[in-house]
């Protein structure tokens, strides 16, 4: 091994131990999150100007960093699936009254789509605001390769039909979809948990001595899945290290300057979405900044991992312990949010592509424009259902359906990493966002104990 490959491992290890003794001593989880993302925007920083004429020694460096960036990810991905069905299947057994999953799914759902709409028109004031357009764009390498690699994208959008996208969310072979093979297993499961735990609670019904075993068992595995997610938990620091380290190190500063208005306006849309929810949560008196508060560690991950997916984890986690939120809406509303309506993606980002493009093609930004834009954005967030790259996906529905080239998504794909990682961020604030919202409408708030709260952060 090269010696100055050694050095930067080495480098990095010392980072994860000072981590490591900080974890210790017992310091919060949002600390050691803002520890790791400090450490690793550093050590990624020095790796880029450093090396900056030795790229092959930095993707060798990122090599080795990446087995505890990409392997905490991995774990997360790990328990997704299993945490889904448990807790779905718990919430289910352990509901007061049956009818009450259909309200909790129902009003999650619109909360979801109702943000995204918002989000829509965000998209919009703010792109008309910066004057965006998509004239002047620079075409590179890297934008033409993958313009060659639309036309394929977009036929397979373009067969999707709104009946195809609900069909796809039935369960056919639910082991198959308890390995995430299609792009709306994660719905699938769902949907799969309830109907067992909908039959749980009948059978219970149907015979008493049933009932006991039934619901102890429930509480016996989510007890253990639980206990596995803490203790994944646990590495998110080393994983935030790791992640952001790649992060940082792999910025292009070229197409960052070259394409600065638009990151510029897709953060300041991005920002003033983030108040919209801490103003939607302040209508029904939650503190906005204890909110966000709480929610920190999350919206951490979510930003340097860019999986809204493999975030369900610590979103469901946060939501229970960190917000109140009964299990059964934190469960669906973290799912539904990492499928549905993901503000970001498939809210801003598409509205701002069409506002960029319409005037290149003669059409004019007009009230009749603007609210068909919002409503083909709010519909089409049914289809980004678990697909990776979901932005993109959304931004080749919304496009042809208003008329328009979908080469602007190629167009931007240098600064495509860099924008994500604030969308992905704020589609997972959307879906806290819509649990703690149906807890309060649906008046199910959970007392939480301080002394409960105390022992979570304990064993994280």
């Amino acid at each position: 091994m090269d010696m100055v490959l050694m050095i930067n491992l080495a480098i990095f290890f010392a980072l994860l131990f000072i981590t490591y003794t900080q974890q210790r001593q017992q310091k919060p989880l949002s600390r050691l999150v803002l520890i790791g993302l400090i450490l690793g925007s550093l050590f990624g920083l020095a790796l880029q100007f450093v090396y900056a004429d030795q790229k092959e020694l930095i993707a060798e460096t990122l090599q080795w960093t990446n087995i505890v960036g990409s392997g905490y990810v991995s774990l997360l991905k790990m328990i997704i699936m299993p945490l889904i069905f448990v807790s779905m299947f718990s919430a289910v057994v352990k509901l007061d009254k049956s009818g009450s999953l259909g309200k909790i799914s129902v009003l999650t759902i619109s909360i979801l789509l109702f943000t995204t709409m918002i989000a829509a028109v965000v998209g919009i004031m703010v792109a008309q605001g910066f004057g965006l357009t998509a004239a002047g764009l620079t075409e590179g390498s890297r934008e033409v390769a993958k313009a060659l690699s639309l036309p394929a994208r977009l036929e397979t959008v373009s067969a999707l039909t709104i009946p195809d996208m609900l069909l796809s969310f039935i369960p056919k072979n639910p082991f198959l979809d308890l390995t995430g093979a299609r792009s709306t297993s994660i719905i699938a499961i769902v949907i799969f948990a309830i109907l067992l735990g909908v039959s749980a609670r009948k059978v219970s019904l149907e015979n008493e001595k049933l009932a006991g075993p039934i619901i102890l068992f429930a509480d016996a595995i989510q007890s253990i899945v639980m206990r596995l997610v803490k203790m994944i938990m646990a590495l998110t620091p080393y994983g935030i290290l790791a992640l952001l380290t790649k992060v940082v190190a792999t910025s292009n500063g070229g197409d960052i300057l070259n394409l600065f208005g638009f990151i510029v306006a897709s953060y300041v849309a991005i920002l003033l979405m983030f108040v919209v929810h801490g103003l939607l949560v302040s209508v029904f008196g939650i503190n906005p900044m204890q909110f966000f508060k709480n929610i920190w560690p999350v919206l951490t991950f979510a930003f340097s991992s860019r999986s809204s997916a493999a975030t369900i984890p610590l979103n469901v986690e946060t939501q229970i312990n960190k917000l109140g939120v009964s299990p059964a809406i934190a469960n669906l509303s973290a799912t539904f949010g990492a499928t549905i309506g993901q503000n970001g993606c498939a809210g801003i980002y598409p509205a701002m592509l069409a506002v960029m493009v319409a005037p290149m093609m003669g059409i004019p930004i007009d009230f009749n424009f603007i609210v068909s834009l919002i409503a083909i954005v709010t519909v089409s967030s049914f289809g980004i259902a678990g697909i990776g790259g979901g932005a993109t996906f959304a931004a080749l529905i919304v496009l042809p359906s208003m008329g328009l080239p979908v080469t602007i998504v190629a167009l931007l794909i240098s600064i495509e990493p860099l924008i994500d990682m604030a969308r992905t961020a704020l589609n997972v604030s959307g879906a806290m966002t819509a649990g703690i919202l149906t807890q309060r409408i649906l008046g199910k708030k959970e007392k939480v104990s301080q002394e409960a709260i105390e022992n979570v952060k304990c064993e994280i």
